[in-house]
């Protein structure tokens, strides 16, 4: 408290990811904070189960048990200032239930941290590095929002000629502040779209940080009156948004596992063995990495997103890429997941999927040749939402991985979902029909 009170700090903001990633947080006074420390921050369970339009879904443990509490705690080791916030610093939070003692079923930071200790107790250490893509967005006269800057052809570049008003810019440079290792940024494939990565770390540091990365995006957006999304596919006439998760095993002495020149393409069997893994549970892992209804519009052959499941040496147009490097470079990078993933919960599925191979110890095919999207060599990934929580559903060595309680209330709030989507009217149908029926 001496320290934040050095620091001209007066509130601390303590935050948590909740279900499908959005941060749920209060703010305390700092003379408040030692009891917040102490006796916890009381929520709603509920906020676990919550659309974004604000409706409470009917998982159990919430409307059904009376809406019941959570603790949650600042984890005071995450605390950092936030630099577009004078006199605030924020923290994340660990979250229990009252009743037991232990962390609330839902929540994805300790689901992870539960799959990272089977992969520990196989003396795996998953190290992740992610990249995520979003929108920038200004308001539409006409109404709604319109993409910020539709110049085409800017493709992978910096400077004014793609970000007339120096977005980038004005967003590494704060975010750089918070300390969650910001490399670099770059004006992406469609107008309004960037990318901004962040350092590979270990497992639950790499989703802390691409939970306050995703967070601090938007939070810098709105101060400008802005809209920066991460939504799977918010354009009829644009790309989608990635996350692609760079995945590596560090051994028991912190060498990389994945690394073996005298293996098959330069890759131990771990590695083999994990991308044999990813590969059989890549429909249930659809659920978690493509977590929308909208998130299966960004699919499709020729998208330079996943369409079907398979892996190729530096071939992007594979689900699963191995990038040239070896040595303590060697990885494998995940394409599977779109922007709007909860990070906890996309790598949480991937280490577990991880995990699977090398118990197996099974081979990959052969990887893929060539440009990719031809059906006749290699399975489709699920073509829907329901059709990836199907598989999640049937996948009951992943599920297993990923607890029941989890898996039974992130299915409920998922399929309440898709009900909800199939009785929306949409615009299209209206343009579609209306005019001529």
């Amino acid at each position: 408290m001496d320290r934040l009170a050095a620091d001209g700090i007066d509130v601390v903001r303590v935050t948590y990811p909740d279900l499908i990633g959005t941060d749920r947080a209060r703010d305390v006074l700092v003379e408040e904070l030692p009891r917040a420390v102490e006796h916890g921050l009381a929520f709603c369970r509920a906020v676990y189960h919550t659309t974004p339009q604000g409706d409470v879904v009917p998982v159990d443990g919430g409307l059904d048990a009376g809406l019941p509490d959570v603790v949650v705690r600042p984890d005071l080791d995450t605390l950092v200032a936030l630099p577009w916030e004078p006199g605030v610093a924020g923290c994340l939070a660990e979250v229990v239930d009252p009743a037991t003692g232990s962390p609330a079923p839902e929540s994805p930071r300790d689901l992870l941290r539960t799959v990272l200790d089977s992969c520990h107790a196989h003396g795996l250490r998953p190290v992740v590095g992610p990249e995520l893509e979003y929108y920038l967005c200004s308001p539409d006269p006409a109404g709604g929002w319109q993409r910020y800057a539709r110049d085409p052809g800017v493709v992978y570049t910096a400077g004014l000629r793609a970000d007339p008003d120096n977005h980038l810019l004005r967003t590494l440079r704060p975010v750089r502040g918070l300390d969650i290792g910001v490399l670099s940024g770059n004006h992406e494939f469609d107008g309004g779209q960037f990318e901004i990565n962040l350092t590979h770390s270990e497992a639950l540091s790499a989703a802390d940080c691409s939970f306050r990365f995703k967070a601090a995006v938007k939070e810098l957006a709105r101060r400008e009156g802005r809209l920066a999304t991460f939504m799977a596919k918010p354009f009829n006439d644009a790309g989608g948004s990635g996350f692609h998760l760079h995945l590596s095993c560090d051994d028991a002495e912190g060498r990389n596992a994945f690394d073996d020149p005298a293996g098959a393409y330069g890759l131990s069997g771990t590695a083999r063995h994990t991308v044999a893994g990813v590969l059989a549970h890549a429909p249930a892992l659809a659920a978690l990495l493509n977590p929308t209804v909208n998130s299966y519009k960004r699919f499709g052959p020729d998208t330079l997103a996943p369409w079907l499941i398979d892996w190729g040496l530096d071939n992007r147009s594979a689900m699963v890429r191995i990038p040239p490097e070896r040595g303590s470079g060697a990885r494998l990078e995940l394409r599977l997941g779109d922007a709007s993933a909860n990070p906890y919960l996309a790598i949480a599925a991937t280490a577990a999927a991880a995990l699977l191979g090398v118990l197996a110890g099974e081979e990959p095919p052969a990887p893929l040749e060539g440009y990719g999207y031809d059906t006749t060599k290699s399975a489709r990934l699920p073509a829907t939402l329901p059709e990836a929580l199907d598989a999640l559903e049937a996948d009951t060595a992943l599920a297993g991985l990923l607890g029941k309680g989890f898996t039974t209330s992130f299915l409920t709030y998922k399929r309440n979902e898709v009900e909800r989507f199939q009785r929306h009217v949409t615009d299209w149908e209206f343009t579609e029909y209306a005019y001529h029926l």
